[in-house]
């Protein structure tokens, strides 16, 4: 699936989707589709990696941490607690995937790798901007076709040497890219699945 996506090869037959869309034959309505379930089970995969990385790095942590809501109710994935991260600051983050050829990304994603997710991390932070004098907030975006934002990559990266220096593994920080990457690819195809709707069969 990874590989069609990067060579622009057909993935399925095209066909409506669910909410009335035509779905090309490269699937790319499928993650662009706000109503498919499995976005959300994707989000929370992918958090979950992050959330047990940090743990495995030796820091507590708080899920969905009460008291850090936006004007709009909505919360940071997580926070790290009792232990600063940096600069005497605790550490919060919040996961979030873009569909590298969205319309509004395409001409950023045709430069370079990782554009689309380093505009998304933009959005994030001035969605987020009254937590930085407290907090150290990090976005971590990640794009349907795989590539991590620029500051994704280095917070990862970071974390990823943690692990190391707890663990004494050096391919800790490998493991962890893998897993984020697997999760990606892996509900790339569920998505595209969920996209399509079964046949009717009159007898």
């Amino acid at each position: 699936m990874v590989v069609a996506l990067r060579l622009g090869c057909s993935v399925c037959v095209p066909h409506y989707c669910r909410c009335g869309s035509l779905v090309d034959a490269q699937g790319l309505h499928s993650f662009v589709y706000k109503q498919a379930r499995s976005r959300i089970i994707r989000h929370h995969a992918l958090d979950d990696v992050v959330t047990r990385a940090i743990q495995s790095a030796g820091t507590p942590v708080t899920k969905e941490p009460v008291g850090l809501s936006r004007l709009d109710g909505k919360r940071p994935d997580g926070l790290l607690t009792l232990i600063p991260w940096q600069e005497g600051k605790p550490l919060t983050w919040d996961v979030t995937v873009v569909s590298t050829l969205t319309a509004s990304y395409l001409s950023s994603s045709a430069r370079f790798a990782g554009a689309a997710a380093d505009l998304s991390v933009s959005r994030k932070e001035a969605k987020y901007t009254s937590l930085t004098y407290s907090y150290i907030f990090k976005p971590i975006a990640v794009e349907s076709h795989g590539s991590f934002s620029a500051s994704s990559l280095s917070f990862l990266t970071t974390l990823g040497e943690r692990l190391t220096g707890t663990s004494g593994d050096l391919r800790e920080m490998s493991f962890l890219f893998q897993r984020l990457s697997v999760i990606v690819q892996r509900f790339n195809s569920v998505l595209i699945h969920e996209s399509l709707v079964p046949e009717l069969h009159i007898d």
